[in-house]
């Protein structure tokens, strides 16, 4: 029986994709994206006081600013894993880049109120199809068993982008005004817009995606129904929700005001343990990464470990005797903060292997949902009870409590039938590599 010799620049159907240089650099493109849409998205979290200032506001209707615009984020997190699966990469963060800078844009220039509400409900809407985006390209570029670290480097980019408004923004804000900072920031979008179209591809060469099924509602209803029935999909929504919430909320909007007003610091340490908050979320990214690259059973005990931690500094912190936590207490605080980001990420790495490629999308759409619909639902009982208990800090933040002791039940609920799943997907897998067809 003669062979043919195979071209070793060639690719056959199921080849990994390739990695290397050029996948780092198309890669780099998408995630330059989603780090810009950060920026975005917690500019609201250093101008919090400003913002109140400016529109006349208090805490219930300043906290609608950040919940209304994660709100539209956790609604088109499963229509924009569709829109990837459908349309690809470079469309959906295409239109993302133009609704985040129009919305950023609008902010700087809105009159009031209501036109600002607006503007960060459109910013909301295209940071929705930033991440997803970023994570499928991932997938599309680098072999599987990169995806720990992929994921983990994009959201160390996302934080370098929390980075980048907690210091620069910040600075802007109180040096040039609200309109000229806010306004100059959209010009980043416009930059990321050039490159996006430009030099990002969805794919290698050879390594095309399956046609996506031009079918109606019912195949839509068909596909979303597959990812929610893998228990491991909605193992990771649960560890996303639980994990990420308590850091969101801390740098989204409800920090700066916590560790002025009720620590009494001023706003230039409040900002630099903000800024601790997302240099710890750096590092521990890099460390999580690492591990479950090496470790994959170390998925679960990383995010329940996290929560823990969290609980028990979060609480730390809110029973301290006196009116004031000593600055020793909130530098570990905000250092248990930094994992928080990390540790959400996991929960894509139980959604990914629990579904096939042409579900990728959906999934982690799904998946996405979870944390920030619990930062949604914490940022809107904290500025209640605050209202309700005239700025009683220690009342308002022990919600987070009450978020946290939901998710680890529905943790420990799915775990064993995730794992399960798991092992037999990675048996048939195997079964269907060794099985040569006569």
């Amino acid at each position: 029986m003669s062979t043919v010799p195979r071209d070793v620049n060639s690719t056959l159907p199921g080849d990994p994709p390739p990695g290397g240089r050029r996948a780092m650099a198309v890669w780099g493109i998408g995630v330059s994206v989603y780090f810009v849409a950060v920026i975005f998205r917690t500019s609201l979290g250093v101008a919090g006081l400003d913002a109140a200032d400016r529109f006349h506001v208090n805490a219930s209707a300043l906290s609608t600013f950040s919940i209304l615009q994660l709100l539209v984020y956790a609604g088109m997190q499963i229509p924009v894993g569709l829109l990837v699966d459908r349309l690809g990469t470079k469309k959906v963060l295409a239109i993302g880049v133009v609704l985040f800078t129009a919305g950023q844009l609008g902010f700087a220039f809105s009159p009031s109120y209501g036109t600002a509400l607006a503007s960060r409900a459109l910013l909301g809407c295209g940071d929705a199809m930033t991440f997803i985006s970023v994570l499928r390209l991932g997938s599309r570029w680098f072999p599987a068993r990169r995806g720990p670290m992929v994921a983990q480097l994009a959201g160390l980019v996302g934080m370098a982008g929390n980075l980048v408004s907690t210091l620069v923004l910040a600075r802007l804000l109180h040096g040039v005004g609200w309109t000229a900072a806010f306004a100059g920031s959209a010009l980043a979008g416009v930059v990321v817009l050039v490159l996006l179209l430009l030099f990002l591809k969805d794919h290698p060469e050879g390594h095309e995606p399956e046609p996506f099924p031009h079918r109606g509602a019912a195949y839509v209803r068909r596909q979303i129904a597959a990812s929610w029935r893998e228990p491991g999909t909605r193992l990771g929504l649960w560890v996303h929700f639980t994990t990420q919430f308590p850091a969101m909320v801390f740098l989204l909007l409800w920090g700066l005001p916590f560790l002025v007003e009720a620590q009494g610091l001023t706003r230039a340490t409040a900002g630099e343990l903000l800024t601790l908050v997302v240099l710890c979320n750096m590092v521990v990214g890099l460390v999580y990464g690492q591990i479950v690259a090496r470790h994959h059973e170390a998925r679960l005990p990383l995010a329940l470990g996290t929560v823990g931690t969290t609980a028990v500094m979060w609480a730390a912190m809110l029973a301290w005797p006196g009116d004031r936590a000593p600055m020793w207490l909130l530098v570990v605080v905000c250092a248990v903060l930094g994992a928080c980001g990390p540790a959400s990420m996991l929960g894509f790495d139980f959604a990914r292997p629990a579904n096939p490629p042409e579900r990728q999308g959906t999934a982690s759409g799904i998946t996405n949902m979870g944390g920030f619909v619990a930062s949604m639902t914490t940022l809107f009982a904290i500025g209640v009870l605050l209202d309700a208990t005239g700025d009683d800090y220690t009342i308002a933040f022990s919600f987070v409590f009450v978020l946290q002791a939901l998710g680890v039940s529905q943790i420990l609920r799915l775990r064993s039938r995730a794992a399960r799943r798991e092992r037999e997907r990675l048996v048939a897998s195997r079964v269907e590599t060794v099985h040569v067809p006569a």
